[in-house]
């Protein structure tokens, strides 16, 4: 905390009273910048200046000196914040992102009830149909989240824009159903066409630039497409000035695309997304091949082939609410004992660049995983022998047996997402500063991982029957869980080195 102490000469009686009441109204002025900063329209706010609650905050003490009259003003200066938003309109940019990232799920669940007459149609197989559904995600990212939230935020932040988006999951099949059955299979992309131009309207005339490069911490004046159109028509124009010390804003090279695969080298980045690719890919079988095995087994039109997506759409909401509760919950704990250690240390939630080197943030996000981990296993492996052909397991013909299948799908999207959910955290813990380069070589191993699954998913049902496939997935999750116990026993060695490395260069 830096302190500066100027002295005045003391202004005349009338200028004395003057300034003694512009401070009395300071606390109106605050008051109101405050809730200017929250309000809908998501513009980036003043730069903080002295005396507001921006960034610095001016403490005055006044003394007179009987024969030199002069009053000392000692200023005492805090960090400016991370972020300038106030925690409302971090939400509100929260739901715009998750209501854009509906198309990640909505996309390739829609046409899922589809995906047999699109087979049909285009006189391919179905299982080259299945690999467009997570084929195209890798494009997809969550970055603001990171470029705005605080590490105590970041948990619920990405927990409730996964629930968002997954909540594509639940209803997409059942739109695409109800559309496929009507209309013909075509009408589904006409839809996604429609949807899409809208939300495209909605980003454009809304969401303000947040990468930090550009934005700052929410402070900086933003011209161009960076700002939204929004602001342009009810502020006018922009008349903040640049802040001397901008650098200049990076150039979008080859480069620019290729660096986030760097991060792979890192172990502990390395053997997170590892074993979240694992648990995603194991999902996205279980996904991909739910039409096949429904529609044979228990002879489903597409409007029911859409219904039961239900429950495994349900179960990727509950799984992403319950991980990002539970994150919150470890972290605030962590917190509390790590501060119970180092008294004169400054709070991690508030840090704003590397959390401390002995912080644990690999205990406290993967504190759960374990036990999520074994649920989402043995889900998987019961589940197989669930859609086994009535000659193989006599009960599956049974009126009410497919509730069955539906409800360890369930379990398989709770468990999986919350998984996702904390592994999404994770990597951005671990990649502070990085927020785009850590969204997308997440999504691109991931996704790159779910798409090799999909594309062998049916060839393994045709050969060695949906009992010992599932069964098989189970075990190889199991063998994986190896680099979830390294990032628990290892991590934050791993993460330690990286810094010191990145210190000496």
């Amino acid at each position: 905390m830096n302190t500066s102490v100027q002295n005045y000469v003391t202004p005349p009686r009338g200028r004395q009273e003057s300034t003694s009441s512009s401070h009395s109204t300071s606390g109106s002025r605050e008051h109101s910048e405050s809730d200017s900063a929250s309000s809908t329209v998501l513009e980036p706010a003043e730069p903080a200046q002295p005396g507001t609650t921006g960034g610095t905050r001016h403490e005055e003490v006044f003394t007179k000196d009987k024969t030199q009259k002069e009053v000392s003003i000692v200023s005492t200066r805090k960090d400016t914040p991370f972020h300038v938003y106030s925690k409302r309109v971090k939400w509100y940019l929260v739901i715009i992102v998750g209501i854009a990232g509906l198309f990640s799920g909505l996309s390739s669940n829609i046409y899922l009830p589809s995906l047999s007459a699109i087979a049909q149609d285009l006189k391919v197989s179905p299982n080259d149909v299945e690999l467009t559904i997570t084929s195209y995600l890798v494009v997809q990212g969550n970055g603001v989240i990171q470029d705005i939230a605080t590490p105590d935020e970041r948990g619920s932040f990405i927990s409730f824009y996964q629930a968002i988006r997954n909540f594509s999951i639940a209803v997409g099949p059942i739109i695409g159903g109800i559309l496929a059955n009507f209309l013909g299979f075509r009408s589904v992309f006409v839809f996604l066409l429609i949807a899409s131009c809208l939300v495209l309207t909605v980003i454009v005339t809304i969401l303000p630039e947040t990468l930090r490069s550009i934005a700052g911490n929410g402070s900086r004046k933003l011209t161009g497409i960076y700002r939204p159109l929004l602001s342009r028509v009810v502020l006018g124009e922009d008349n903040k000035e640049q802040p001397k010390t901008v650098k200049p804003r990076p150039k979008v090279t080859w480069k620019t695309f290729l660096e986030p695969l760097l991060l792979l080298r890192e172990k502990d980045i390395f053997v997170s997304l590892i074993f979240g690719g694992t648990v995603y890919s194991v999902w996205s079988i279980v996904v991909a091949t739910t039409t096949g095995l429904f529609g044979d087994l228990f002879h489903l039109n597409d409007l029911l082939l859409g219904v039961i997506f239900l429950p495994n759409g349900l179960g990727t909401i509950v799984g992403s609410v319950i991980a990002g509760k539970l994150m919150t919950r470890e972290f605030l704990a962590a917190e509390k004992a790590y501060l119970g250690r180092n008294p004169t240390a400054a709070p991690p939630s508030k840090n704003k660049k590397d959390l401390p080197n002995d912080f644990a943030i690999e205990h406290a996000r993967l504190r759960h995983v374990p036990w999520i981990t074994v649920l989402f296993i043995v889900s998987t492996a019961a589940y197989g022998f669930t859609v086994l052909q009535p000659s193989q397991l006599a009960i599956v013909s049974k009126p009410g047996w497919i509730a069955v299948p539906l409800m360890l799908q369930f379990m398989i999207a709770a468990t999986s997402n919350a998984v996702f959910a904390i592994n999404t955290t994770l990597v951005a813990d671990l990649c502070p500063g990085k927020a785009a380069s850590s969204t997308a070589v997440n999504n691109l191993l991931r996704c790159g991982m779910g798409a090799l699954g999909v594309a062998f998913g049916d060839l393994m049902l045709e050969k060695f029957g949906s009992a010992a496939t599932f069964l098989g997935l189970g075990i190889l999750t199991t063998g994986m869980s190896v680099f979830l116990i390294a990032e628990l026993l290892y991590g934050m060695k791993w993460r330690k080195a990286r810094r010191q490395r990145a210190a000496q260069s």
